[in-house]
């Protein structure tokens, strides 16, 4: 038998050989092909001796060709700048070991696609229906689906039907307006919010994004001297990563040889703090946008005596990436301000450095497909902490079906929340983050705080 000594110098050989992997596509943050991060990794199956008995799931859109905003800032002008050096010889990329493939590249976008769903987008939404369809193997297949109603979000919904439906295709998708004065009623309340800017967290982003980039300018600019490149270049080169891996299915701009492992946790960081000054605990209304389907989900959909339909035990709905992460907020997810010294929710997200130990990671909680589960469970299980009985109703959140632990009410099976403290817990979110009508500073007549599309 070998000796202490070998077997330690074994092992230590073993951990030296051991590979560093990293995958840009899980850190691509709103254009992340979906996947499952397991943020927190606990088990996603009911707690012992529960089972779920209704459910009601919020997801995004799946991968489309490109986003405008994305497209119009950033990509459309470093593709115009590749073709017109392509064109006129003016850059040679050729000699250049990390980007000769720019001497032939193409892009793979075109304006008229722009904003619609990639066959990808739609393989996925479909996977998506058959994975929850088998998580809950006892639920009816749904009798609605809604679902906002741009093209990207209509076609992801279809998709997701199909996938869920195990004979006959039964379901009826319900198209709910993305109009600007709908109030709360709608599944894009965002757009009806007057005091909601799309613009807002950029200035803040693009700090870090010229102290990220300048020393990706410099490796470049050594390569290809006579190329300009810009902040918003190397920016655009990390969102065809997403882009084109969705539409072509591998892209060189992915190779860890072009941008480093920290280089993409800095781009992450990047869209992180945009996303959390627009749609997350940076902004002060996000809470009030999210409440109104946490409240409608909460009242109508899983309670037993206000479900507005008892024959469906899954409501499912589509909408665009700014509505899930004010649902976080309103459900007060993903904020470590609390363990911060000052408990100051902004400190948390510094604008000249990365944060790496930050809750909010927008590439684990919206990616293309992200979902949002809220399940009631029906529990009869062995005593939990100091009770004697577990038998009950209790409720969870998923978020790409990792379990979360809802603020303050982990008093049940598997951390979850009693219906007791669920009540008070919503509740008290609703005080917290106020009306949608007043924090929107809505102007227009009719709005309504009242998400009410799930009794129509």
């Amino acid at each position: 038998m070998p000796s202490l000594t070998a077997a330690l110098l074994i092992s230590a050989s073993a951990l030296t050989q051991a590979k560093y992997t990293f995958d840009p596509l899980q850190h691509l943050a709103g254009i992340a092909p979906y996947f499952e991060p397991s943020d927190p990794p606990f088990d996603p199956a009911p707690p012992q001796g529960c089972n779920v008995t209704r459910a009601a799931y919020l997801v995004r859109h799946a991968a489309i060709f490109a986003n405008d905003f994305d497209y119009e800032s950033y990509i459309e002008p470093f593709v115009n700048k590749i073709e017109a050096a392509q064109k006129n010889g003016t850059a040679d990329f050729s000699k250049s070991p990390n980007l000769a493939f720019l001497s032939t590249w193409q892009s793979p976008i075109a304006d008229a696609e722009l904003e619609k769903l990639t066959k990808v987008g739609q393989m996925e939404a479909f996977k998506l229906g058959i994975d929850i369809g088998d998580r809950y193997p006892s639920f009816n297949q749904p009798a609605k689906v809604w679902t906002s109603t741009a093209e990207r979000t209509v076609k992801s919904a279809q998709s997701f039907i199909d996938g869920i439906a195990v004979v006959n295709n039964q379901t009826t998708l319900v198209q709910v307006p993305e109009g600007k004065k709908e109030g709360a009623d709608s599944l894009t309340p965002y757009s009806s919010c007057d005091a909601f800017s799309s613009s807002r967290g950029s200035e803040q982003s693009s700090e870090y994004q010229k102290i990220y980039t300048k020393p990706i300018i410099s490796r470049f600019h050594s390569q290809v001297p006579t190329f300009n490149w810009t902040a918003s270049d190397i920016y655009g080169m990390q969102q065809l990563c997403g882009y084109e891996t969705v539409i072509r299915g591998f892209s060189p701009f992915c190779d860890l040889s072009l941008f480093s492992a920290n280089e993409w946790l800095q781009f992450e960081y990047t869209n992180d703090i945009m996303y959390f000054q627009n749609t997350g605990y940076g902004n002060p209304i996000s809470g009030a946008i999210g409440f109104p389907w946490v409240n409608a989900t909460a009242q109508q959909l899983l309670s037993n005596s206000n479900s507005t339909n008892s024959t469906q035990d899954l409501y499912v709905s589509f909408t665009h990436r700014e509505l899930p992460p004010t649902v976080l907020v309103a459900l007060g997810l993903f904020n470590n301000s609390a363990f911060s010294a000052s408990d100051d929710v902004n400190a948390t997200m510094p604008n000249y450095e990365i944060n790496p130990r930050r809750a909010w990671v927008s590439s684990n909680i919206l990616p293309f497909l992200t979902n949002i589960a809220l399940e009631r469970l029906e529990c009869d299980s062995f005593g939990f902490q100091d009770q004697a009985s577990t038998t009950g109703e209790y409720y969870r959140v998923l978020v790409n079906q990792s379990p979360q632990f809802l603020p303050g009410c982990v008093d049940g099976p598997g951390f979850s929340c009693s219906r007791q403290g669920f009540e008070s817990m919503i509740s008290a979110r609703g005080q917290l983050v106020g009306s949608f009508g007043e924090a929107c500073e809505v102007s227009y007549q009719n709005s309504t705080d009242v998400l009410g599309i799930y009794s129509r």
